[in-house]
């Protein structure tokens, strides 16, 4: 029988520190809700918006998969591999930690904020070389459809990860529909509504929704309102 969790947007952990604003699905920094620590193998959902010329200072990560995925505006990213990038909307970034990288990054610009997705995955395998790529997506594959961005394998469509997971993106005009089919019989699906409104599984989800979905092979969603943008995530639920 199909088990599902829904995260209203405005159950989310709130920070607010000035050049910073940032919501948080599930535990993060200050915010705990030991019933929000994880969903499955997906660790951190962090929407972010960064003011111009602030940002995130060198800092360490190790043994976790990291993909940011802007939203709005341009981010500014250097690590201790020696990667100097900027992302834009539309792009897609992924960094395996791994044995630990140090990496910052920044609003590109100082007169406009960035927003973006910060998502965290526990890896399948720990202490692994750290990686890092990026690659741009083309807006036309993800029209009325879902356009796979990452998967487990670095031959498939998308950025890949240590991880049996696969993220999709959806940009839906109203009243069209889509079928998920599940890649894995024991993963999970977490959806993030990115712009307008969709039903999935007799659910309403709203801008900023969250909703997981386990114990199922597939799952229809549909599109409430022109323009509408979704994240899709599966992940293993067992980890």
């Amino acid at each position: 029988m199909t088990k599902s969790i829904l995260h209203k947007a405005d159950s989310r952990g709130q920070a607010n520190h000035g050049w910073l604003v940032s919501s948080h699905t599930f535990s993060f920094a200050n915010y705990y809700d030991p019933s929000r620590i994880h969903f499955g193998a997906l660790r951190v959902l962090n929407d972010d918006m960064v003011k111009g010329g602030m940002g995130f200072g060198q800092h360490p990560h190790d043994n976790m998969e990291i993909i940011s995925i802007p939203l709005e505006g341009d981010l500014e990213h250097k690590d201790s591999m020696g990667n100097v990038a900027v992302i834009r909307q539309g792009d897609i970034q992924v960094m395996s930690a791994g044995t630990g990288i140090y990496h910052s990054e920044y609003n590109h610009h100082k007169n406009e904020a960035v927003k973006f997705l910060q998502i965290w995955v526990f890896p399948n395998k720990k202490n692994v070389t750290p990686r890092y790529d990026q690659i741009t997506l083309q807006n036309k594959d993800s029209l009325n459809q879902l356009q796979q961005i990452l998967s487990p394998n670095p031959e498939d469509e998308g950025v890949w990860i240590h991880q049996d997971a696969w993220f999709h993106l959806g940009h839906f005009e109203k009243g069209k529909t889509s079928h998920y089919q599940l890649k894995k019989p024991d993963n999970g699906v977490y959806a993030f509504v990115l712009e307008g409104d969709f039903q999935i599984n007799g659910y309403d989800l709203n801008l900023r929704d969250g909703l997981g979905l386990w114990d199922l092979e597939g799952f229809d969603l549909k599109a409430q309102s022109e323009n509408s943008k979704i994240l899709l995530m599966e992940v293993p639920m067992h980890i």
